[in-house]
């Protein structure tokens, strides 16, 4: 199938510096779409503009703290300055186990070991965040014609995983939010939708000791530019509700008809 055309589509990527966001933005900025880059430091921020051609090429630096309610409010409209409006939010920052244990598979830690600082600052990111931008984000993407969110996600099992607080809550919350929102924009004309890689990736939340063989079985983060772009074209108007598992997007879309 030839990928879609996304001239004029107009997309926020939160945490698009690196990792499965920049991979994201890449693939949306060669479909042709503009797109904000997001990220807590600005340095990354503009280095990644430039990277994908600057605003020349409809690439946009929007540097914001997701965290953080008055930084996020602020830039989401510094996003739609910037685009002339948007279209769809595509929530993907994110801090992965590394934080809290660096060595989170060789030496799982239990959850009476985790710091609170460390609890907290991984939900703040990976669960409030996902609230704080997409609430910000939903007037003007009520305005849009085809109004989209898009949240990232990962595996039911890392959700379960021996080891994994504060990671696996933080992202089976994102998941219960994406479900209520779905819900609630029901009638607003926006939808919702997760997107997960299928499996571990090779990012910076690789841990420590993981061994060569391991490393050369994992995904790349370019596993998640056909299912963005995707999600982002005008194909997939009207699918809401969705969970998505990028590994597996062919045969999904292959199952849709």
């Amino acid at each position: 199938m030839a990928s879609p055309n996304l001239r004029g589509v107009r997309v926020l990527v939160t945490g698009s510096t690196d990792g499965l966001g920049l991979a994201m933005a890449e693939a949306l900025v060669a479909a042709g779409a503009v797109v904000a880059i997001n990220g807590r430091r600005s340095e990354r921020v503009e280095e990644t503009v430039a990277r994908l051609g600057g605003p020349a090429s409809g690439v946009h630096p929007v540097p914001f703290d997701v965290r953080d309610e008055t930084a996020v409010a602020n830039g989401v409209g510094v996003a739609v300055a910037a685009l002339g409006g948007l279209d769809v939010l595509v929530n993907n920052a994110g801090i992965g186990m590394r934080t809290v244990n660096p060595r989170f598979i060789a030496d799982p830690q239990p959850f009476w070991e985790v710091s609170p600082e460390g609890f907290r600052a991984v939900v703040d990111t990976n669960l409030t965040g996902y609230f704080l931008v997409a609430r910000a984000a939903v007037g003007p993407l009520q305005a849009s014609p085809s109004g989209r969110i898009v949240n990232v996600s990962m595996n039911h099992a890392t959700m379960r995983r021996q080891g994994f607080v504060p990671y696996g809550p933080s992202r089976a919350g994102a998941e219960a939010l994406s479900l209520i929102m779905t819900a609630d924009l029901a009638e607003a004309g926006v939808a919702v939708n997760m997107l997960l890689p299928g499996g571990a990736t090779a990012t910076g939340m690789v841990p420590d000791g993981v061994d060569e063989a391991a490393r050369a079985r994992l995904l790349q983060p370019s596993v998640m530019g056909p299912p963005i772009v995707w999600l982002c074209s005008p194909q997939a108007e009207g699918v809401r509700g969705e969970r998505i598992v990028a590994a597996e997007f062919d045969d999904w879309l292959a199952a849709r008809g």
